[in-house]
């Protein structure tokens, strides 16, 4: 590349960014665009995988995963980057229908609360984020480091692994009955994350569950929905789901019921009490 055509393109940017800083409604336009051609991507696997330009993959409802009698999670601190109660309460359902010898594996730990709460039925978790010395090269702030793995560091049952998930030597880990996913969401990550996942952590009753496929519940976020779609492997015998009431995402190896996505349907209520555990 000439280093004239290098500065071609920077003064391209330069005065986009200035567009963008005199007009900022006009970020709006480009994040439409952006998404619009992620959702065409993704098209590309609707035959498959039954997508819907208006909803993405069909729906399965939360509630008959969960306990009759519902189920009660703990911890969960209502913090900025976490999950919804439902997603947890997903993962520990998806646990418990494997048996009480249940392994368990997910890619992102953050504060800990996904491997904490899914720690009280599973008979082991790992749990893999990146090491404090790559975070650190992030420029990210040592208090923000310090909270990785706050909720499940204390538990015996729980591994901390570290390594970037891109590169990580999986070998003598696998195979786990529940995989979370749930590290970088760009494209090019949930891709190689799925991709590797399916070729080298999973047995043939395997689930997954992608964290962050929806904007919020029954909204698809295009970008990480063509990920995974892009790095399912072709020959997978399963089917691929959003769960209904929460932001996931489900690979399950034998059907589920389901209803194509609308955005005016009735909605699923769920009874929620909160107390405070004591520190």
């Amino acid at each position: 590349m000439s280093p004239l055509y290098r500065l071609s393109r920077f003064s391209k940017t330069l005065r986009a960014l200035g567009s963008l800083v005199r007009n900022p409604w006009l970020l709006n336009v480009v994040l439409t665009a952006d998404e619009a051609q992620w959702q065409q991507r993704a098209l590309r696997h609707a035959a498959r995988w039954q997508l819907t330009p208006e909803g993405g993959l069909p729906v399965t409802p939360l509630r008959p995963l969960l306990p009759p009698g519902g189920d009660v999670l703990r911890p969960f601190a209502f913090g900025e980057g976490g999950s919804l109660p439902t997603d947890l309460l997903l993962l520990r359902a998806l646990v418990r229908r494997a048996g009480a010898a249940a392994k368990y594996f997910e890619i992102g730990t953050w504060r800990g609360e996904s491997a904490a709460a899914v720690a009280e039925v599973a008979a082991s978790v790992h749990t893999l984020n990146l090491s404090d010395e790559e975070l650190r090269r992030l420029k990210l702030p040592e208090e923000y480091i310090a909270l990785h793995g706050h909720f499940s560091r204390p538990l015996a049952n729980v591994t901390h692994l570290q390594g970037n998930s891109v590169t990580f030597d999986y070998r003598g880990l696998g195979p786990f009955d529940v995989v979370f996913i749930d590290g970088d969401h760009s494209y090019e990550a949930v891709r190689e994350d799925t991709a590797r996942v399916f070729r080298e952590l999973l047995h043939p009753q395997s689930v997954v569950v992608w964290h962050d496929a929806a904007r919020q519940p029954g909204v698809p976020r295009w970008e990480v929905l063509s990920g995974i779609l892009d790095g399912l492997p072709a020959t997978a015998p399963g089917q691929l789901y959003a769960v209904g009431n929460t932001l996931c995402a489900l690979y399950s190896p034998a059907p589920l019921p389901a209803s194509v996505p609308s955005r005016f349907a009735a909605p699923g209520a769920f009874e929620v009490s909160v107390r405070p555990l004591v520190a």
